[in-house]
């Protein structure tokens, strides 16, 4: 029975994981949704991207910070942030199985412009999981940064779902 049970799970992991697509190319779309964790915050993070040519796309960023450290100003407008980006998608270029993509890219927000790198999984044509680290390249704000100003301007780890919209 226990040799059943562990040949139905690879056989049913197999059947997913060959169906599954990471990234397809021009027209391909995703959306993503996950955690924000960063030094004195953790929020919310929603991401779409457009795929542009085999290896290419853009797409938009927002995270709000739900919960920030104690003794912090905690104003609206410090734990929003929304950014425009460039991807390069590795997967395809690597040759892993079509179930993953590394994607390594660039990215001009609201406090910074700055430099993401990250992995897609898909277990089925419509749902995966990704984790993205991100960090700026350049501060708009340079000087006398309070705690509150250092709000994803900083190195950040984003962990989540991410959808198919093919």
């Amino acid at each position: 029975m226990k040799k059943l049970v562990i040949s139905s799970i690879v056989t049913f992991f197999t059947i997913v994981i060959v169906s599954a697509q990471a990234y397809e190319g021009r027209g391909d779309q995703k959306f993503q949704v996950g955690a924000n964790l960063q030094n004195n915050g953790t929020g919310i993070v929603a991401s779409y991207d457009y795929g542009l040519g085999e290896n290419i796309s853009v797409g938009a960023v927002s995270s709000y910070l739900l919960g920030i450290a104690e003794g912090i100003d905690d104003d609206t407008r410090e734990r929003f942030d929304a950014k425009v980006r460039f991807s390069a998608h590795l997967g395809p270029i690597i040759d892993v199985t079509p179930a993953f993509d590394l994607y390594p890219g660039l990215d001009l927000g609201l406090k910074n412009f700055g430099f993401h790198t990250g992995a897609r999984y898909f277990f089925s044509e419509g749902l995966g999981v990704y984790t993205e680290l991100g960090f700026p390249i350049a501060k708009y704000q340079t000087e006398d940064l309070t705690l509150s100003d250092k709000f994803h301007n900083q190195f950040n780890v984003n962990i989540g779902v991410s959808f198919n919209f093919l």
